[in-house]
């Protein structure tokens, strides 16, 4: 924002400007004198005076006359005199004699000549002010005519001062005239160069191939320190006049990017006060920095054609769309702002370029808005989809996910993040696909059960808009939970996307695993589900494996595998010297594993031979499934896993007391357990309906004992219904089975199930290359600054340092086209996604 200072100066300058650039009739300000002593002897030190001697008027001269006074008003603005002096007749002295009287004009500063004008140069008015300004400010405005000439005083400039670089066709025109009354005003704070060579104008990128019109070039050599780059450069487009030259400066000199902290409706800046938009980037905390790094890059493009600010909506309250992520303010009174969904920085430059685009924009955002009225009228009618995933998350798209307690992170804040806490959870999804959107629930719930646990850091990574993080963490699906430790190698999350089982896995890798148990007091109390502080308020099986001095084999091969299953089970080990005395109690001989299982007292000892990692592996996650369990969703898979047979018993509710006790009989009877005796509650897993109609077209009554074999042709048997189920009666109908004496009820189809389409790699889809266009250009798309704070382009702040080509070449996908953290991307926008924009 300027100050009333700043405002009250350009005020002055510029009615400077407008008064100097009218042209007045009359002769106001020329000075008579009646002799050249009279005028010598009142020459005032270091004030500048443009001096004709007259003898005689011819008729000749009369036009030049007529031109030289009407100059006077104009250079006595810029502090000099022009003065009519009266030659005495048969004066021959230098300034008076008969060859030099009314062909030269001279420029006096203080008693010192500084230049003589031919009268034929000082045609008319331009042509005065033009010559005495240049002729005045020779030391400040540099003439030049070579490339190298132009690269030189780039050179000498960088990192000090800016450069307005002026090609006129000749001089004494009324575009020199305007550069030299700018540079009269502007010297100070910038270096003028000027040049009428049409050769060097071609050099430095113009369109204009004869050189016939003038040009005019502001170059920021003031943030270019590296020695390797040239400027960069921002050409006026309009024609080269006073004001247009005092309009393009006060443009340069404004902030690049003003950050807003107010209602935008009272927002003003030079640009809405000369007459351009203002472009708002709408931001949040999470995104601030490639949020300001979009602006900058915005900013450079538009520089001269519209201002840009970085809009924060954590400290304004917009009562706008969250999906806005652009907003354009209007210079004309009374033109309410436009908030608009946009979805990428070239769509914002078209957006200043063409005054239609806006009315555009609006007008398909109407249409997909009523859209998405007439399909969700439709589904509300139809209330089905292809997935259930998808339909779940469009049943509940309008429904705001309460994710203040997740972190967002970006390319910028990945790294750093990872090192704020002891164990730092990060959610890699994409905000349009549904899988994603239904666990990003769990992980908000999951969040606000943490919250405020110490050394857990919950955070998440869109990976439609951040591709590059998700390629260096090997993230190839979506959506996957990884943990990073301070110092500990990742851990990937394999479980199901349950709310509990995801806390369950976030608490248990807190835990060192396997727990190293240094006294037999420990292992006992591990043993009881005496578990670290961290785990106090869970309950986990506890899995302790038990050593001695000889079975350091064993012991690795244990240890190596509690790490593999870190997340996943509650592991210790003991090895000490009294190692014994614990195997004797439970009646094992080390190596051994003792399992205590959650809500029960009895201790079972399980013999560990020697065998590899991966062995221990299976071993320990097949102890720990139940003998007989409660087949739910979340377990299902672990148990498809033993590609066994299953023999199930659906129930609608909880089993007998006597039901259960004799299919416990049967499973733990069973030889080698060649098969899996469990059951499933209705009541709890619905879902159970659903696979019973499957074998029997129908439901029939429960509770019904069913035989499933899936590796042997998917046949289904039904247990006869007359008979109580007892393990003797399950065992004669098993042996039947196996005799082959007894019919299938149904055969399960052999068909496999796979998706409707191949699988596509959206990581190479989101990747967007970035052209490499000449650096010193105005709209160089690569030329981003570096993330500090917003500064005047024009220098009137602290110097900003300009990224090299080769940095800049390691950021070619971060400088921010896609609006990243402020707008869904063009596939976010599909229905079942596009309410979740804000994610």
């Amino acid at each position: 924002m300027s100050t009333p200072r700043d405002r009250w100066i350009s005020c002055s300058v510029f009615l400077l400007f407008c008064a100097s650039s009218i042209p007045r009739p009359g002769i106001a300000g020329l000075r008579q004198e009646p002799s050249p002593q009279r005028y010598f002897s009142g020459l005032e030190a270091g004030r500048a005076s443009l001096a004709f001697f007259t003898p005689h008027v011819s008729a000749g001269a009369q036009p030049f006359l007529e031109q030289i006074e009407s100059s006077a008003e104009a250079l006595q603005d810029y502090g000099i005199s022009v003065v009519k002096v009266n030659c005495p007749k048969g004066d021959v002295s230098r300034y008076c004699g008969k060859e030099n009287a009314l062909r030269k004009a001279y420029l006096f500063r203080g008693n010192i000549l500084i230049r003589e004008f031919p009268t034929d140069a000082l045609f008319d008015v331009n042509s005065i002010v033009a010559n005495v300004l240049f002729a005045l400010l020779f030391n400040e405005v540099k003439y030049i005519e070579t490339l190298a000439d132009l690269q030189n005083t780039e050179s000498v400039l960088k990192g000090k001062s800016n450069m307005v670089f002026a090609y006129v066709p000749a001089t004494g025109t009324a575009e020199h005239r305007a550069v030299m009354e700018a540079a009269f005003v502007y010297g100070t704070i910038h270096q003028f160069v000027l040049t009428t060579e049409a050769a060097l104008l071609k050099a430095t990128g113009s369109d204009d191939p004869d050189g016939s019109s003038a040009w005019l070039l502001f170059c920021h050599c003031q943030r270019a320190t590296d020695p390797a780059q040239p400027c960069r450069r921002t050409a006026l487009a309009q024609p080269l006049t006073l004001l247009n030259i005092h309009r393009h400066l006060k443009l340069m000199g404004a902030p690049l990017v003003t950050e807003v902290a107010e209602d935008p409706e009272k927002v003003s800046t030079v640009h809405l006060q000369l007459g351009l938009p203002l472009v708002f980037i709408l931001s949040q905390r999470e995104t601030y920095e490639a949020d300001r790094r979009t602006a900058e890059f915005v900013a450079w493009q538009l520089l001269g054609k519209a201002g840009v600010a970085l809009l924060s909506r954590d400290l304004v309250d917009l009562n706008v769309l969250h999906q806005s992520n652009v907003a354009l303010k209007t210079p004309e009174e009374g033109m309410p702002i436009q908030y608009l969904v946009l979805e990428d920085t070239d769509e914002i430059i078209t957006l200043v370029e063409d005054k239609n685009k806006v009315k555009q924009i609006q007008e398909d955002e109407e249409k997909e808005e009523e859209e998405e009225d007439e399909d969700e009228k439709e589904n509300n009618n139809q209330d089905i989809q292809d997935d259930q995933v998808v339909e779940a998350v469009s049943r509940d798209k309008k429904r705001e996910l309460p994710l203040e307690h997740v972190l967002v992170l970006t390319e910028e804040t990945f790294r750093s993040s990872l090192s704020e806490a002891a164990r730092t959870v990060v959610l890699f999804y994409a905000s349009w696909e549904a899988v994603s959107l239904a666990v990003l629930r769990s992980y908000s719930e999951v969040a606000d059960h943490l919250k405020g646990t110490p050394g857990v850091l919950l955070s998440r990574v869109n990976c439609w808009d951040w591709p590059g993080i998700c390629t260096q963490e090997n993230v190839t699906q979506f959506p996957t939970i990884k943990i990073y430790g301070k110092g500990e190698k990742s851990m990937t999350y394999d479980g199901m996307w349950g709310t509990e089982e995801i806390i369950s896995f976030i608490m248990l890798s807190r835990v060192s695993c396997p727990l190293k148990l240094a006294t037999m007091g420990e292992a006992e109390g591990y043993l009881r589900g005496e578990f670290p502080p961290e785990l106090s308020s869970h309950h986990h099986t506890s899995l302790l494996g038990v050593f001695s001095a000889a079975t350091s084999e064993a012991r690795e091969a244990f240890e190596e595998a509690g790490n593999i299953l870190s997340g996943h089970v509650m592991t210790g080990m003991y090895f000490e010297d009294d190692d014994l005395a614990l195997s004797r109690k439970y009646s094992v001989s080390p190596p051994a594993l003792l399992l205590a299982r959650s809500g029960r007292r009895s201790v079972e000892g399980i013999s560990l031979p020697k065998q590899s990692v991966q062995d221990v592996v299976q071993m320990i996650r097949y102890e720990l499934l139940d003998v007989f369990p409660e087949i739910t969703v979340q377990n299902l898979p672990q148990y498809l896993q033993l590609a066994k047979p299953f023999l199930i018993l659906f129930s609608d509710g909880d089993i007998s007391q006597m039901e259960s006790k004799e299919m416990l009989k049967l499973a733990k009877g069973t030889p080698q357990q060649a098969f899996v005796a469990c059951w499933l509650n209705l009541k709890k897993t619905p879902v159970g309906y659903g696979i019973l109609r499957t074998y029997f077209a129908a439901v029939p009554s429960l509770p019904v004992l069913v035989w499933v074999n899936l590796q042997a042709g998917g046949q289904v048997f039904q247990f006869p219904p007359e008979q109580s189920i007892t393990e003797v009666n399950i065992l004669s109908w098993l042996e039947k089975l196996q005799a082959g004496l007894e019919i299938p009820s149904c055969t399960l189809s052999e068909e496999d199930w796979k998706p409707p389409l191949p699988a596509y790699d959206f990581l190479r889809m989101m990747e967007t290359a970035v052209p490499e266009l000449p650096p010193h250009t105005s709209h160089h798309p690569g030329d981003m600054p570096a993330p500090h704070p917003p500064e005047s382009p024009g220098g009137d702040t602290a110097i900003q340092e300009e990224p090299s080509q080769e940095s800049m070449a390691g950021k070619a996908g971060s400088p921010g086209r896609d609006l990243r953290g402020t707008a869904p991307r063009l596939a976010a926008k599909e229905k079942q996604g596009r309410r979740h924009s804000e994610l």
